[in-house]
């Protein structure tokens, strides 16, 4: 049974790529697959916590923290599971620091920083994400780096943490303002 849904799994993938030569499509698909990169995020984050108000900087906070948290767990799902990235030529930094692509990295901090602004606002950037999150996802299949599945389990892993964290927020986030002299 595992071996069929994987079979399908690869073909729906298949036929979700975006082809060497289409190029009106290929160019938002690369532009949305990197927008989720951990390190773009990362940077981003720190220096809102650096320069951001009374609002930002607590908020910038909680979504590095959330952030790693999630990095760690899903680098530990991808070692442990070991799948490897489907054939293809686009994505040779993904496939060169990490060749395992379940789950998806970049669904899962996509979904997991949409869940987080709806639960923590602003209201206009929740709204954003609500549209980037799957742009994200999606790219990642149309270039080659994901299989589908991959990004269905990262949905669900990013989703089911955002709302893990904003239900935990009343126990770390004084912990965090704590640290870092808020």
């Amino acid at each position: 049974m595992w071996l069929k849904l994987l079979i399908k799994d690869e073909e729906i993938s298949r036929s979700l790529r975006v082809l060497e030569n289409n190029s009106r499509i290929k160019p938002f698909a690369v532009f949305f697959a990197h927008s989720g990169d951990s390190w773009f995020w990362l940077a981003g984050l720190i220096l809102i916590a650096i320069l951001g108000d009374k609002f930002w900087k607590p908020w910038s906070l909680i979504l590095i923290f959330s952030l790693i948290i999630l990095a760690v767990f899903v680098l530990s799902l991808k070692l442990l599971i070991r799948r490897r990235r489907p054939e293809g030529e686009w994505g040779q930094i993904y496939r060169a620091t990490d060749p395992h692509s379940f789950p998806s990295g970049h669904a899962a901090r996509a979904f997991l920083f949409m869940v987080l602004v709806i639960g923590l606002g602003p209201a206009w950037l929740a709204w954003m994400l609500f549209i980037w999150a799957p742009l994200v996802s999606l790219a990642r299949v149309m270039l080659g780096v994901h299989y589908l599945s991959d990004v269905i389990a990262g949905v669900i892993i990013g989703t089911t943490f955002g709302c893990v964290m904003l239900v935990l927020l009343p126990v770390y986030q004084p912990w965090l303002t704590n640290l870092f002299g808020m």
